[in-house]
């Protein structure tokens, strides 16, 4: 599985360490995930995601996964969430 968030698309990036002799050494920035359990109050089933801790407070800040998938760009989403966006769609415009 691929280190990239499923929400946000964040993944690892590269940069370098520098020792105190200037000396530089190629190193990966690894982005903060975590396996986390989000509900849809509009499915009414919950979703096993791998999101960046940053995405995390952005799904609470913004009022949780259907508000934050119907705002969210899907080229950043995964296919996983991309599905999950559209179930959301649909049963939204059912009821």
């Amino acid at each position: 599985m691929s280190r990239r968030c499923e929400l946000t698309g964040k993944g690892v990036m590269v940069g370098n360490n520098v020792s105190h002799a200037n000396n530089k050494t190629r190193r990966r920035f690894l982005p903060n995930l975590n396996d986390v359990t989000l509900a849809s109050e509009t499915l009414g089933r919950a979703f096993k995601l791998k999101i960046s801790a940053a995405a995390l407070r952005t799904v609470d800040h913004r009022g949780g996964l259907d508000a934050f998938l119907a705002k969210a760009q899907d080229r950043d989403l995964s296919v996983k969430a991309q599905k999950i966006k559209k179930d959301i769609e649909k049963a939204q415009a059912a009821a």
